[in-house]
């Protein structure tokens, strides 16, 4: 991607700014909102911007309860 469009790109939710993360530092491919906690992928070097499309970073998982 270039670095050009990068900069004029911005959350669709929030207009924030997004962070540009890629491989190999990074599994995946995306654009991270902060904000959102979303992350967008990026196909064949295409974002895509669509709320549907984009991964939750939330991490925060209900606890399993121990058997009783």
């Amino acid at each position: 991607m270039e670095t050009r469009l990068l900069e004029l790109l911005v959350c669709p939710l929030c207009k924030g700014p997004l962070e540009h993360q890629r491989p190999p530092s990074h599994a995946q491919h995306e654009l991270i909102c902060r904000a959102d906690r979303l992350a967008f992928p990026v196909r064949d070097g295409i974002p895509v911007m669509l709320e549907s499309e984009a991964r939750s970073l939330d991490t925060t998982a209900p606890a399993p309860e121990a058997a009783a």
